[in-house]
């Protein structure tokens, strides 16, 4: 029997291995029971999915056993955009969403995410509830699809016109269009497909798109995460097509990476930076910044600047959307590339970030790698870089106890001034920079991160981090 874990954002695992038909009725059938404890099964469910292997078959599996619980369900009638579907949740007024996606992970996986009814992860309180009362037997009682339809239990739905809606509320689409713009897109097979031509249509600004077709072996990268080597073949056509900038999203495009007018790709710690400066400065916007251990100390500097509060959470936006309700936050993001935004679900929207992305060079008349000067004239330069390992699962007790108990009087070369635990060991140096060691929420995986004022120090920190944890 699986034993069924929620990670850093819901239950992942490798399709037809543990994640199974059987399983994903037994997760839906968890969140049935979650709700109906919590008096909220009477308001529905939202579902959709990505386009992953069998992706939609699994949603109609999820929705056949809600649906067997007596709560109406809100199908996609095809594969749609994680932000979509958040504020799908809202718009509906349901009490939960359900997105069958694996996200960023690799082909062979699938994934469960859930959604509470402000269209944000469920805090972990929440899910540790849910996980307890998943049924431990594999025979789930379900209503077949068809009949829950002709009951009425399951209505298919189209969520595109309401998303529209809202975008068009947040962000005036009408200067990006006639900015006379190139565009290249990379929606990496995924979900992002087609937004960005069909929102920016019937202006001067002209959109390519490359990887725009469903192939959910994921050609030319390992996985659909827009960091590199992934990016790297899209980022290849940025000069054949003549672009001015590169928009990426992950295969369910709620995560945003950025390519500049030369094909070079600029980290998620930059892109989040520039998010803070573009609301802060050229939008005259005030409010607070909630964001990650794992993500950059520019954010802190511009919150300094600015007067604005700065929060920081655990890794997930299971520890991002409450704490962005809880103080009313502008803006929430995280190193993995998603950014949440004030006036929508508190649910990360790599749609609306590239739009923004896109305001500031309309709103500057600069290029990407001109914007980046503009935020270091204001922070200074910061320079990023992650190294991810695999590890043997024995080994993970070694692993936490070597860095637990590292107390390491300089990283890099930096003297060492703090070490924070919120989430892994970061440990935080006298430039300002950090270095951070923590286990993936979502894989057999351990990160070491970095940031620092120092280029050239890059390499030594990320090298100490992995003698830290006994990696070298």
């Amino acid at each position: 029997m699986t034993t069924i874990k929620f990670g850093t954002d819901g239950w992942r695992a490798r399709i037809a291995e543990a994640y199974t038909f059987d399983n994903v009725r037994r997760v839906a059938q968890g969140l049935a029971t979650y709700l109906q404890q919590e008096g909220a099964a009477d308001k529905g469910v939202v579902i959709g999915h990505d386009k992953r292997f069998q992706a939609e078959h699994f949603a109609a599996a999820a929705a056949e056993t809600l649906a067997a619980n007596g709560i109406h369900v809100w199908l996609t009638q095809g594969a749609t955009p994680t932000p979509s579907i958040s504020y799908s949740v809202v718009d509906k007024g349901a009490g939960a969403g359900i997105n069958i996606t694996a996200s960023h992970n690799p082909p062979v996986d699938c994934g469960f995410k859930v959604r509470d009814a402000n269209g944000g992860a469920i805090a972990p309180a929440g899910l540790k509830k849910i996980e307890a009362v998943i049924p431990e037997g594999t025979a789930v009682s379900h209503l077949p699809l068809d009949d829950a339809m002709s009951d009425g239990l399951i209505t298919k739905f189209d969520p595109d016109p309401a998303y529209v809606t809202l975008l068009n509320r947040l962000i005036d689409l009408e200067p990006i269009k006639q900015a006379g713009f190139t565009i290249l897109v990379d929606p990496m097979w995924g979900n992002g497909a087609g937004w960005f031509p069909k929102l920016l249509a019937g202006g001067k600004t002209v959109v390519h798109e490359v990887h725009n077709v469903r192939n959910p072996v994921f050609p030319h990268m390992s996985r659909p995460e827009p960091i590199p080597p992934n990016v790297d073949h899209g980022l290849n056509f940025v000069k054949q097509v003549g672009a001015d900038v590169a928009i990426i999203n992950d295969g369910d495009a709620d995560r945003l990476g950025v390519g500049d007018e030369n094909g070079q790709f600029i980290d998620q710690l930059r892109v989040y930076g520039l998010l803070g400066y573009y609301f802060l400065e050229l939008c005259g916007r005030r409010g607070p910044i909630v964001k990650t251990i794992s993500t950059t100390k520019m954010l802190n500097k511009l919150g300094q600047l600015y007067n604005v509060p700065v929060h920081e959470t655990g890794v997930g936006f299971k520890y991002i959307a409450p704490k962005m309700m809880e103080v009313g936050a502008m803006i929430g993001g995280e190193e993995s590339g998603g950014y949440a935004f004030q006036g929508h679900v508190p649910e990360r929207d790599g749609i609306l970030a590239g739009l923004f992305l896109l305001d500031m060079m309309v709103r500057t008349g600069k290029k990407p790698s001109q914007l980046l000067d503009l935020l270091f004239e204001k922070v200074g330069p910061h320079y990023y870089d992650r190294i991810d390992s695999h590890f043997e699962q024995a080994r993970k007790p070694e692993i936490l106890a070597n860095v637990a108990a590292a107390r390491p009087a300089t990283i890099g070369g930096l003297k060492v001034t703090d070490i924070v635990t919120i989430d892994g060991h970061q440990f935080i140096m006298e430039d300002g920079g950090w270095l951070l060691v923590r286990f993936s929420g979502t894989e057999p995986i351990i990160r070491v991160y970095c940031e620092t004022t120092h280029q050239a120090r890059v390499p030594d920190i990320l090298n100490d981090g992995m003698k830290i944890a006994g990696l070298r």
